[in-house]
């Protein structure tokens, strides 16, 4: 069932929150496991300019990264394979390689965000889950962090207390 596992990675912590459960899955039934790391260049609002350079250095990070994971996992025992990929759509690039591969499940962590925040950033674990043909293993990974204090101009007009309710009340359902 757990023949081939596809990682994807993006070079976080909160990424790499997945690795565990992967290796004990792995372990249990020998799996090949493939990591995957999409490097995604950023638009850029400027015409004009040339970011081959930028690009460049995204990609060799990114293989940098890859190869060094790769080599602690190989020298604990375990079968890895890397694979650095490009794709303006990361979620899409996941599914292709998982279909090019023939991986029996993709394995990765998510943020656990909700609400706004879900909305404004979106959800690279949420799109797989809702496209692939294959199981898909999620990690909710929260790093503990306390929440800076957001600091707002308040005067005493019922537009500003209004507003400031509101945002209060959005934080809170956020958690």
């Amino acid at each position: 069932m757990f023949n081939h596992l596809l990682v994807p990675l993006d070079g976080s912590e909160l990424a790499e929150a997945a690795l565990p459960m992967v290796l004990a899955i792995a372990e249990r039934f020998g799996s090949k496991i493939t990591l995957l790391r999409v490097v995604n260049s950023p638009y850029y609002a400027s015409a004009g300019h040339d970011y081959t350079g930028f690009n460049a250095a995204l990609r060799q990070e990114g293989s940098a990264y890859m190869e060094a994971l790769q080599k602690k996992l190989l020298e604990a025992g375990f079968n890895v394979q890397v694979r650095l990929m490009e794709g303006d759509f990361i979620a899409d690039t996941i599914l292709d390689v998982a279909d090019m591969l023939e991986v029996d499940a993709i394995a990765m962590s998510t943020h656990g965000r909700g609400g706004i925040r879900r909305w404004v950033f979106g959800s690279v674990a949420d799109k797989v889950l809702q496209h692939a043909q294959i199981p898909i293993l999620l990690v909710r990974a929260r790093v503990e962090k306390e929440m800076p204090p957001i600091r707002l101009p308040v005067t005493e007009s019922p537009e500003d207390i209004r507003a400031h309710s509101d945002l209060s009340e959005l934080i809170r359902s956020d958690r």
